[in-house]
C-alpha cells in the first residue's frame, strides 16, 4: 500500500493589489498602492473611514470607501480603535479585497507574489517510504497565482510535468474542476501525486516540505 505524505502550505499572498486610477496629477491612467493608513472622519454621531491609496508616481491620494455615515453606536469599539490606530491587520484585510476594489475602479492591477509556510500534518510515513505526496492548501487570503505556477516553483518541476501527471491521473485535484491546473490557487484545496514511478521523487518531496 502507497505511503502518504501529507503537508500543509500555508500561503500569504506579499503585494497587495493596486487599482488602476485616473491620476489628475499625472493625467493619466496610474496603479495606486495602499497607504495602509485609514481616514476616520466623524460628523457628529456619524462616522466615516476611508483607507487611503497613493498613486505610485506622484504620490497623490485617492480614498477607498469602508464604512459610509455609520452611526457610531453601530461600530463595535474594538473595531473603532483598530482604524483609529491604523491597525496593519485590518488594512491588510481591507487592501487585498480585490473584489471590493473592482467594483470601485473596475480595472485593479494584481501580484501573483506569495509566501508559502510548509508543514507536515499528523502521523505520516517519512520521506523515504512515501510514494504519494498530499498537499492542503490554506490561502490567507485570495491569490491570481495559478496552481500550475504555484506547484512548479515550489516543488521545482516544470508545469507541462504536472500537466502530464494529471493527464495520467498520476496527479488529483479536490474538488477537482475544468483546468484547474491553470486557475487560481484555492484555499481548502488539496492535491494528491502519485510518485511512486517517478525517478526524482525524494527531491520533489523534500521540496514540498517532507
Amino acid at each position: 500500500m502507497s505511503g502518504y505524505l501529507c503537508i500543509h502550505w500555508a500561503i500569504t499572498p506579499e503585494i497587495a493589489p493596486r487599482p488602476l486610477i485616473n491620476c489628475n496629477r499625472c493625467g493619466t491612467v496610474k496603479a495606486y498602492r495602499c497607504s495602509e493608513k485609514f481616514r476616520v472622519n466623524a460628523n457628529g454621531k456619524r462616522i466615516d473611514v476611508w483607507l487611503i491609496y497613493r498613486c505610485i508616481d506622484c504620490d497623490n491620494s485617492w480614498n477607498f470607501g469602508i464604512l459610509e455615515r455609520c452611526n457610531r453606536r453601530d461600530i463595535e469599539p474594538v473595531l473603532l480603535q483598530a482604524l483609529e490606530s491604523n491597525d496593519p491587520a485590518l488594512a491588510r484585510r481591507h487592501a487585498f479585497d480585490v473584489i471590493a476594489l473592482r467594483s470601485r475602479v473596475g480595472r485593479v492591477e494584481e501580484f501573483p507574489d506569495v509566501a508559502v509556510h510548509k508543514q507536515r500534518l499528523g502521523d505520516t510515513d517519512t520521506r523515504e517510504s512515501a510514494t504519494v505526496l498530499e498537499l492542503k492548501l490554506g490561502l490567507e487570503m485570495p491569490t491570481s497565482l495559478r496552481l500550475d505556477r504555484l506547484l512548479a516553483n515550489e516543488l521545482a518541476i516544470s508545469r507541462s510535468r504536472l500537466q502530464a501527471l494529471e493527464d495520467r491521473r498520476l496527479l488529483v485535484i479536490d474538488p477537482d474542476g475544468a483546468k484547474a491546473l491553470r486557475k487560481p490557487a484555492r484555499d481548502g484545496a488539496t492535491i494528491r501525486i502519485d510518485l511512486v514511478a517517478e525517478p526524482d521523487r525524494q527531491a520533489i518531496i523534500s521540496a514540498a516540505g517532507g
